[in-house]
């Protein structure tokens, strides 16, 4: 019997289920922002990864460039960096918390509030994305807050049960 030892990572195995994670969690932070929308409309004409991505010289006609489906005109510059963020951070979560189970105390919830402050505290009113945190209105901080936790919370619990079944022996 082995004490201590850590079982080596299969990074493919982490990467993918990471991935998974990241495109199902993505979907639960965009329902939740249906139900609990963080920003006003106003505020919302162009959003946060919009506002970034022209903050890096994007032009607005593609930043707002839309498909239709449905009769709905949705923006898919926007879904490819919510995506895109939400992806990474899942396979950076999946990779890193094999070796270091801290990283999933609260089944990502902490994670999940850190990424929070981080980006919506910190990072993007230093770069003026959004407003200043005290200027960002309160159901705002609840919304973002709360969603990243169900964010998080859906990272965990399906990369970890991938990771678990494309690594389990047969």
């Amino acid at each position: 019997m082995r004490l201590n030892r850590k079982q080596k990572t299969d990074l493919k195995a982490a990467v993918i289920a990471g991935t998974a994670a990241g495109v199902v969690s993505g979907l639960v932070k965009l329902g939740w922002e249906n139900v609990l929308p963080p920003r006003t409309a106003e505020r919302d004409s162009t959003n946060p990864p919009q506002k970034l991505l022209q903050q890096f010289g994007i032009p607005e006609k593609v930043t707002h460039a839309t498909y239709s489906y449905s009769g709905h005109k949705l923006p898919w510059v926007s879904y490819l960096m919510h995506f895109g963020f939400s992806t990474s951070f899942a396979i950076i979560y999946e990779v890193l918390s094999q070796n270091r189970p801290y990283l999933r105390v609260g089944s990502g919830a902490i994670f999940g509030l850190a990424i929070w402050v981080a980006f919506h505290i910190g990072i993007m009113p230093m770069m003026k994305t959004v407003p200043a945190a005290e200027d960002q209105p309160t159901e705002e901080h609840i919304s973002e807050a709360l969603g990243h936790i169900a964010w998080m919370w859906t990272n965990d619990i399906v990369g970890r049960e991938l990771y678990h079944r494309l690594t389990a022996k047969k």
